[in-house]
């Protein structure tokens, strides 16, 4: 069974807002508000994960179970799911947060991907229950109640129980209506792939056996044939022949890091880079990183790592052999001012960092690096004690920030406007749909506020800053965004491969296309590398 993740520009991954249970939650058995009972989601669960049930079977060793329960509870008891509840289950109880995820995360098999650390005061580390919390928020089941609890004895609600089964199930991650992410980012959740009438045959797959049978058969050099190699350079080239630089195929082990991307955590030199012209070209060395220590500055040219050219092998390909395990050195050739020098990095475990908020002269700035998990989890809880210090106006960096989950770019905009406000909207091949702000508003309405953006800035920035000035809650400034106005869903296999594939594009609340367009300014102001006039021109803009 395949998982899916989602990812925007950058990395986005699309969620559904949910209210009131859906015609398909009541059809699981789920109330239309309220909370919900054990033996409910129970049932719920069973049907959304098209569980197979018998009105026969051993008996329980719960007592007063009624008939109707039977069957579903039987199901989930028969793959270890319900555990937890000991010999009481006492099914008319309502089901708990923390119950509710570790049912989850046992009918998906996902129990042994969570690590068991936690920040959560009401969760102890290492506990089948903080395991089943980690899958579940890196999974994007469900939102922690704050930064520092999650809120495990809080009973689940009808609306909460939908989004919870939709997305644990695969029914909010089936590629044709639901799931995404950016080049660095990931968030995975399991799926089934959805059964259509008909289908797709492989072209010329009949040719295709007959050479591969051939080359089994009748090639010479027996020991240069790789089945694995074979397969993957066949589904390399039918991804390739889309001709789309955001359509990709990742073996296993550029597939892992790419998932560790949207952890924060990387191995390498620690620098943010991008592609000008060809060229892998450092924006900045992470504070304390690798490549800070070496002395590599914002503007060096990375033209060779090891003796291998970097130039025309395409950004992603770059980008890894500069990477590589903790501990190991590698030689960089760097062009800097026109001139050219080697210098050796040791590789080291990086955490990139995501938020950084600080008040300068009354007026809070909040930059924003990436939209991963931590922006996902933990922005808000920034946000509170923004507020309570009462600045005078807000800027919103999103300079060079590449992207990353679409709904950590829903939780970037919920701060500044009031629940239930279009973020974006998002057209993919039979369908569109709205995307809402979840959250209820932290930052004053009254604050001004200014978000500055470049030409790095894409993705999921490109989300926040069109929805920020499609909506009048801020003035843009700087220079115009990237342009990637595309979804993809990250699909991974059960040797962990993935395919990132593009399943629709997204709009700002007005309906503006971004894809190849970018977001332009209200304001624009040249970058300088004498000082930076368009935080200046920002700090400007919130003294009138």
């Amino acid at each position: 069974m395949p998982i899916i993740q989602r990812i925007s520009a950058g990395l986005c991954v699309l969620t559904f807002l949910l209210q009131p249970t859906s015609a398909l939650g009541r059809q699981w058995g789920l109330p239309d508000a309220g909370e919900v009972s054990r033996g409910a989601f129970i049932r719920a669960a069973v049907q959304a994960f098209e569980i197979s049930t018998s009105k026969k079977g051993d008996a329980l060793p719960y007592s007063r179970i009624p008939k109707d329960l039977m069957e579903f509870i039987m199901a989930a008891h028969e793959r270890g799911a319900l555990d937890i509840f000991g010999k009481e289950l006492l099914p008319a109880s309502p089901i708990l947060r923390g119950q509710a995820v570790q049912i989850l995360v046992v009918l998906s098999d996902l129990m042994q991907a969570g690590d068991g650390k936690t920040d959560f005061r009401d969760i102890r580390p290492g506990t089948p229950l903080a395991r089943a919390v980690r899958v579940a928020i890196e999974q994007e089941w469900i939102v922690p109640l704050r930064p520092s609890q999650f809120g495990v004895d809080r009973p689940v609600t009808a609306s909460e129980a939908e989004k919870m089964l939709k997305k644990a199930s695969g029914r909010a991650g089936q590629v044709r209506k639901d799931d995404s992410s950016k080049d660095t980012g990931v968030q995975v959740i399991r799926i089934k792939m959805p059964k259509k009438q008909g289908t797709a045959v492989v072209p010329k797959s009949d040719i295709l056996q007959a050479v591969w049978q051939l080359i089994n058969d009748e090639y010479l050099y027996q020991e240069k044939v790789k089945a694995d190699e074979a397969a993957y350079s066949a589904i390399e080239g039918m991804v390739q022949s889309l001709d789309d630089p955001y359509t990709t195929f990742l073996r296993p082990a550029k597939a892992q890091n790419f998932r560790s991307q949207i952890k924060g955590e990387v191995t390498g030199i620690g620098a943010q880079v991008e592609d000008k012209s060809g060229v892998l070209t450092i924006v900045t060395p992470l504070t304390g990183s690798p490549a800070e220590r070496a002395g590599l500055l914002p503007g060096d040219e990375i033209l060779a790592a090891d003796g291998t050219s970097l130039t025309g092998i395409g950004f992603l390909e770059a980008v890894d052999r500069v990477r590589g395990p903790k501990g190991t050195s590698v030689r960089l050739r760097i062009r800097r001012g026109g001139s050219e020098f080697d210098v050796s990095v040791q590789r080291d475990i990086v955490t990139v960092p995501e938020v950084e908020v600080k008040l300068m002269d009354g007026v809070g700035i909040v930059k924003l690096m990436q939209f991963g998990q931590a922006t996902d989890t933990k922005l808000r809880g920034e946000m509170e004690k923004l507020q309570e210090k009462k600045p005078r106006g807000i800027i919103l960096d999103l300079r060079n920030n590449p992207g990353g989950l679409e709904h950590a770019a829903g939780v970037v905009v919920s701060n500044f406007v009031p629940k239930g406000t279009v973020v974006t909207m998002i057209k993919s091949k039979d369908r569109n749909e709205e995307h809402r702000t979840e959250e209820d508003q932290i930052i004053d309405a009254n604050i001004p506020m200014v978000v500055l953006v470049n030409g790095g800035s894409a993705s999921a920035s490109e989300i926040v800053a069109g929805a920020l000035q499609d909506l009048g809650r801020a003035t843009i400034v700087g220079e115009k965004t990237f342009g990637k106005g595309t979804v993809q869903a990250v699909l991974q296999f059960s040797d962990l491969s993935s395919l990132k594939i593009t399943i629709a594009q997204w709009l700002t609340p007005k309906g503006r296309a971004i894809d190849k367009v970018g977001i332009v300014p209200d304001v624009t102001v040249q970058y300088s590398t004498e000082r930076d006039e368009q935080l200046l021109k920002a700090m400007e803009l919130l003294r009138r």
